[in-house]
């Protein structure tokens, strides 16, 4: 059996040597004093620091120093805190020039209380409190933003509400024809994948020309409002919570406070009429995109006659599914437009403030999409639409 020699240390590996004379303890560095690099044991220069008599002095010696970093920085803090410990007087001229100057300079400004880590574990009932503050807290703030919307909206059926004409239409723009490409793309998208889905199960039947019957349905009925209303949150209510949110970093929303102008009505109320008036309209456009894309599967795949997929299509949707649509797209509108706006005027004056707000206002509006197409769905059942 043989055994395999130890690993030897590197020729720069990090080394330490003590030398006393006439009572000065003199350390001397050597090697490459990086983070990589295993450092030696503190235990020899606390034990000779500690001994009695102790040392009248410390000096270092550095000159074989090839390279160090911020580790061995706290290796010379550690050195210096035993000495001041054990009462012995320092002397840093033998370290190199720029450890000298920082370690002068960390003795000089005091430490920043609070900056290390409390490993204290806050007691169960107390996070519960923390939890419960914190819950009632957003449930105020959310009563006094529907508060505000409220107030707003009163004094826009008044005429009395006060905001830029020229902001609202650019705000129409952003969010009815510039969204036109992407809301094309996934309806069209989503009306194919509608069709596929259907196609697989109807043609074992033979019954092929249902798919328009599905494609035409789903869209009108619910997807097309879903998918443009989740479109819309990704894109338009993300765009909302940024804005607001840089506008609270930059005081801006402070100083339309100071100058006597309800922050509501100039910077929210603009946003929602925006989104409510484009949201229907855009979900229209996605239904016809939707119904475009079981089109091309159901002619191009299927070989069904395009006369007759778009007749059937026509006379199997009911005209109350457009209704329901257009409902789910109108309340979509108002949610997405709240919670962007919500988010952002809620924000904290940092940028780590707004991406958080952008992340919350998408991730707020989803949810409240899905929650509201619940609701509206076991409503119409209820009723009987």
């Amino acid at each position: 059996m043989t055994h395999s020699p130890l690993p030897s240390p590197p020729p720069d590996a990090p080394a330490r040597s003590m030398a006393e004379s006439n009572g000065v303890l003199t350390l001397t560095f050597s090697g490459t004093w990086r983070i990589d690099r295993p450092f030696p044991d503190l235990s020899p220069v606390r034990a000779a620091l500690a001994k009695t008599p102790a040392p009248t002095g410390l000096a270092f010696e550095s000159a074989k120093v090839t390279d160090w970093d911020s580790r061995f920085l706290t290796q010379c803090r550690a050195i210096l805190a035993l000495a001041k410990a054990h009462g012995v007087e320092p002397d840093l001229s033998g370290l190199p020039s720029g450890a000298k100057s920082l370690l002068e300079l960390a003795e000089k400004v005091p430490e920043r209380q609070g900056a290390a880590r409390n490993k204290a574990r806050t007691p169960f009932l107390a996070q519960v409190a923390d939890l419960a503050l914190g819950a009632w807290q957003g449930v105020h703030n959310l009563l006094e933003f529907l508060g505000d919307v409220t107030l707003a909206c009163l004094a826009l059926a008044r005429g009395k509400a006060v905001f830029q004409r020229s902001n609202l239409w650019a705000l129409i723009y952003q969010a009815g024809v510039e969204a036109l490409p992407i809301v094309s793309l996934i309806s069209l998208l989503v009306g194919l994948i509608l069709a596929f889905v259907g196609a697989i199960q109807l043609s074992q039947f033979g019954a092929q020309i249902y798919v328009s019957t599905i494609v035409g349905i789903a869209m009108v009925r619910v997807m097309g409002a879903i998918m443009t209303g989740i479109i819309m949150a990704g894109r338009t209510g993300a765009a909302y919570a940024a804005e607001l949110g840089t506008m609270q970093v930059n005081e801006e929303i402070d100083a339309l406070r100071t100058f006597g102008f309800s922050p509501t009505q100039f910077l929210v109320l603009p946003r929602m009429i925006a989104l409510v008036l484009m949201m229907p309209l855009l979900c229209v456009y996605a239904d016809i995109m939707g119904i475009l894309g079981g089109f091309i599967v159901g002619v191009f795949m299927l070989k069904i006659n395009p006369v007759q997929y778009l007749t059937h299509t026509w006379q199997s949707v009911p005209l109350a599914n457009f209704w329901i649509g257009m409902v789910h797209s109108t309340i979509f509108g108002v949610l997405v437009a709240m919670a962007g706006c919500y988010r952002g005027m809620r924000c904290g004056r940092s940028a780590l403030g707004v991406g958080q707000a952008t992340t919350a206002a998408v991730v707020t509006s989803i949810l409240a999409i899905i929650i509201a197409t619940a609701i509206i769905t076991v409503s119409c059942n209820i009723i009987g639409v």
